[in-house]
């Protein structure tokens, strides 16, 4: 379970603001946003598992992040998807990454996911289950969870049998916080920024998880633009404020 926040060519200081919590087991190995990459460079956590990532930002100004989609039936993924987040941040645009996720897709098969894509011309959801669905993304809010989310204004919300009690609660989670992160006359991406944040810490929205075993392991918040930021907490948002990340000289996120 995770929550994505996206506000595409919202504000002026900035095409994309994007703030997201990461669900996992509590014992997966993790290490905190760094510069990777090579020819094409991108800031990112990463999954000391697996190697890949589940978001992040390219010098490009491209953003990518994704979450699990709950299925019906578990698939039998060939690949971790976190690995699909790190080839799209290596694109030279969101409008290439699209087309490098259908190839990928022609050749292997996926656990199913929401992958959410954008930099300054345009910004996407990417829905697979099996098949892929792709949507272009307005300007405007998005909040994008396990089961959808709230997209282009409109609530697109697929909750399957097997987890309906628990798919109706993130369908709902999703809902109230696209509500409560209408813009405001006069915001700024940074604003907006904050107030995505305090959404996804405040347990009246439900998307800050405790558990034993499982949970909220982190929250990324990521402005583009001609002062971009990134900022990084590696726990629990309701616990654990977010800290800068140093992103390095040159790193051109308003490139557009």
């Amino acid at each position: 379970m995770c929550t994505l926040t996206l506000a595409w060519r919202t504000f002026a200081d900035g095409p994309v603001a994007l703030a997201a919590t990461r669900d996992e087991a509590l014992d997966r190995p993790s290490e905190p946003p760094a510069l990777r990459g090579g020819d094409v460079r991108y800031v990112a956590p990463r999954d000391a598992e697996a190697g890949g990532t589940w978001i992040g930002v390219s010098e490009g100004g491209l953003a990518v992040a994704v979450t699990n989609r709950w299925l019906d039936a578990d698939r039998e993924g060939d690949r971790s998807r976190g690995l699909l987040v790190r080839d799209c941040l290596t694109a030279a645009s969101a409008e290439d990454a699209v087309r490098a996720v259908e190839r990928e897709l022609d050749e292997r098969a996926y656990d199913g996911f929401n992958l959410v894509l954008a930099d300054a011309r345009a910004a996407f959801l990417l829905a697979y289950d099996g098949g892929l669905v792709v949507t272009r993304l307005d300007p405007g809010v998005h909040v994008v969870g396990n089961v959808g989310g709230v997209v282009n204004g409109a609530e697109r919300f697929e909750i399957p049998e097997r987890r309906r009690a628990s798919g109706e609660e993130r369908a709902d989670s999703a809902g109230r916080i696209a509500a409560a992160l209408a813009p405001e006359p006069g915001e700024s991406g940074a604003s907006w920024l904050d107030r995505a944040s305090d959404a996804l810490a405040d347990h009246e929205y439900g998307a800050c998880l405790h558990g034993d075993d499982f949970g909220t392991r982190s929250f990324t918040r990521i402005r583009t633009g001609d002062d971009p930021a990134v900022a990084y907490a590696d726990g629990q948002p309701c616990e654990t404020p977010a800290g800068p990340v140093s992103l390095p000289a040159g790193f051109a996120l308003s490139r557009g």
